[in-house]
């Protein structure tokens, strides 16, 4: 609920499409009316992969739309200043990657040893929501769905086009929450 309500109370944000697996489709549709303040315009079912499950998403918004954002459910701590951080970053470049700078070092790996250590400093921890323009991203994941190509955030398949992403606002506190320990340290984050 708590990304529904936060991309519900955004004043950027005219309509919300809830994409989620075919199990959690009836949970999705019970806090569409309970956070989505009417914005909510449907609740589709997935693709068979993370690409084509954005793209079946972008595909239902509607066709008045100039921009589309798109949102990890898993990042349940977005922020407005982040959403309006990319959308105003989409409105000027077209393409807005909502980022915060790598801390820690990174290393190159193969079959166990380290292959190459990449300059941090050029380095930053992609977050969502990724933001374009509507027909950029339209066309961007229809190519890699025709294609059959997989990408791993939809920011890639703009970049296989050819477009520049630049850099928004990001949070450290917006975090992925993939496993029991990111939980907590969401938890530890909301009481804070």
């Amino acid at each position: 609920g708590r990304c529904v309500a936060a991309f519900a109370d955004s004043k950027g944000v005219d309509e919300i499409v809830i994409v989620t697996r075919e199990d959690l489709m009836a949970y999705a549709a019970e806090l569409a009316p309970r956070f989505g303040k009417g914005k909510v315009s449907a609740v589709i079912k997935g693709g068979k992969s993370r690409t084509e499950s954005a793209y079946l998403g972008v595909m239902q918004v509607s066709r008045k739309a100039e921009l589309i954002l798109i949102h990890d459910g898993a990042r349940p701590l977005v922020t407005e200043d982040i959403i309006s951080s990319a959308i105003k970053t989409a409105e000027a470049f077209g393409a807005a990657l909502p980022a915060v700078p790598v801390k820690d070092t990174i290393k190159a790996g193969e079959r166990g040893f380290v292959t190459s250590t990449p300059d941090r400093s050029s380095l930053y921890i992609a977050q969502t929501p990724q933001t374009f323009q509507a027909e950029l991203i339209k066309a961007a994941l229809t190519d890699a769905v025709t294609k059959g190509v997989e990408y791993t955030d939809d920011c890639a398949a703009v970049e296989k086009l050819g477009v520049r992403v630049h850099l928004s606002e990001g949070s450290y506190r917006n975090i992925k929450i993939t496993t029991p320990e990111d939980l907590i340290i969401a938890e530890a984050l909301l009481k804070s």
